[in-house]
């Protein structure tokens, strides 16, 4: 199952030098890889109000662990690799040049039961959702059972809700 993101067009052309320098970071898979799983991060877990710097913090883990397991490196890379292959028949284009959301999401349709998108989107949803910096983006307040649990503590907010209704 893939997401699709609402107003990421209008925000792509912004943040793809900054997707890209981030890119850098990826030593062991390289700044070409890094830059495909940016925006594989994005475009599987779609949050425009979310910086990459925090999808970066949830894909280094797998670049560390790839440093040591052969497997893995070889998982990615393949993927990857496979992506690319795909958006070139498709589009002419590699998967992180595709300006256009819906045209990696279409990809991503082909690619969604094999085991580096399984692999990727397992290690994702914990490491971008675990992550206690961005839980007030999301307005989650953390664990509650340690502080009485949710009925005493937020369980019913609804300052969402206007005021005069």
């Amino acid at each position: 199952m893939v997401a699709l993101g609402t107003g990421a067009l209008a925000t792509t052309a912004l943040t793809v030098p900054v997707r890209r320098a981030l890119a850098g970071e990826f030593t062991v898979l390289g700044a070409e890889a890094g830059s495909t799983l940016l925006f594989l991060a994005r475009d599987i877990f779609p949050h425009d109000h979310i910086e990459d710097r925090y999808y970066l913090q949830a894909l280094m883990p797998l670049e560390a662990q790839a440093a040591t397991d052969n497997r893995l490196k070889r998982l990615l890379a393949d993927g990857i690799m496979t992506l690319d292959r795909l958006a070139l028949q498709r589009f002419k284009q590699t998967y992180a040049e595709l300006e256009r959301e819906s045209d990696r999401i279409g990809l991503l349709y082909v690619i969604e039961h094999g085991d580096f998108f399984q692999k990727l989107k397992g290690h994702l949803v914990t490491g971008l959702y675990d992550n206690k910096e961005v839980w007030p983006l999301f307005g989650y307040e953390g664990s509650s059972w340690e502080k009485g649990g949710y009925v005493n503590r937020g369980f019913d907010d609804i300052d969402w809700l206007e005021h005069n209704v």
